[in-house]
């Protein structure tokens, strides 16, 4: 089983070892993550900004402006929320190593120490020299193979794997939930303003007024399609325990079939809380996995 850094012959998958997931989880796990890459950069801070301009529109053009303090405070409140707990969960998603596998520990001494049958390969990865687990995909973009790769999403340049999908997934629910409670507001405040003098129901002039209700519509409508639909296939690929590129690759099925309640605890920890929809709490998997090195 010789396989050094210049790499070798890889055979068919036929036998698995089980490791322990420990074993192939990366030293810098723990650390701060974050992937360098300018398209994905532009696009997180695309993002910031049209929270903030939908923070700003909410605030100035309908909420202050608006004469039932009630109503202002009870949506001011929530919208806030919604706002926070989305930024959070896409700094979590964003900074979180998605499942990275330790890069270059395809050397002859790590494989030695795995004590392997004789005959037996493990799968090496050409890209980044690394041991690879079943599951796991390399990423062009991370430079790196992740276990449990679902997609690499620009929106929060990183790729969606193992260790972040479930603020991933908190992500893509929050925002359609403040897409939504937007354009509820959006059409009460057009209404209020129909019935009432344009001049009174908003700080700024009826034309700068209309034209930033507009964009905020626009903005959360489009929002609210793209982050619903995106919600509802994360979703789906957790419950059936199949990651996009699973399905896009139609691989064949060799892990152990589960319930959709026991692939969702695997998501976001054991057992059922309201910390499920925190993007401040580390999902508690409970023991670790025993990952298969295809060989």
């Amino acid at each position: 089983f010789m396989l050094g850094m210049a790499g070798a012959n890889c055979l068919q998958a036929e036998q698995r070892i089980p490791i322990s997931k420990d074993v192939i989880t990366s030293s810098s796990a723990s650390a701060m993550w974050f992937i360098r890459d300018i398209c994905g950069i532009v696009c997180a801070v695309i993002t910031w900004l049209l929270l903030l301009y939908a923070e700003f529109v909410v605030l100035f053009v309908m909420l202050l402006p608006s004469k039932n303090l009630m109503y202002s405070i009870v949506n001011g409140t929530l919208f806030n929320i919604l706002a926070f707990l989305a930024l959070a969960s896409h700094l979590r998603a964003m900074c979180t190593d998605p499942g990275a596998v330790p890069k270059g520990n395809a050397t002859k001494e790590y494989i030695e120490s795995l004590q392997l049958k004789p005959g037996q390969v493990v799968y090496k990865c050409p890209k980044c020299c690394s041991i690879k687990p079943d599951r796991a995909h390399h990423c062009s973009v991370c430079k790196r193979c992740i276990r449990k790769m679902d997609h690499h999403c620009p929106w929060v340049n990183n790729c969606v794997g193992e260790n972040n999908q479930k603020y991933f997934v908190l992500f893509t629910m929050y925002i359609a939930l403040i897409s939504f409670h937007a354009l509820l507001m959006v059409v009460f405040h057009f209404l209020y303003c129909f019935e009432d003098d344009w001049t009174k129901c908003s700080s700024f002039s009826p034309p700068a007024t209309v034209i930033l209700l507009i964009l905020l519509c626009f903005e959360g409508l489009l929002f609210l399609i793209f982050t619903s639909v995106m919600f509802g296939t994360q979703v789906h690929s957790i419950c059936t325990d199949e990651t996009g590129i699973e399905q896009l690759k139609k691989e064949e099925r060799r892990w152990a079939k589960k319930t959709k309640w026991m692939n969702m605890r695997a998501v976001f920890g054991h057992p059922f809380s309201l910390l499920w929809f925190s993007p401040f709490s580390t999902p508690d998997h409970g023991k670790a996995e025993t990952y298969q090195y295809v060989v």
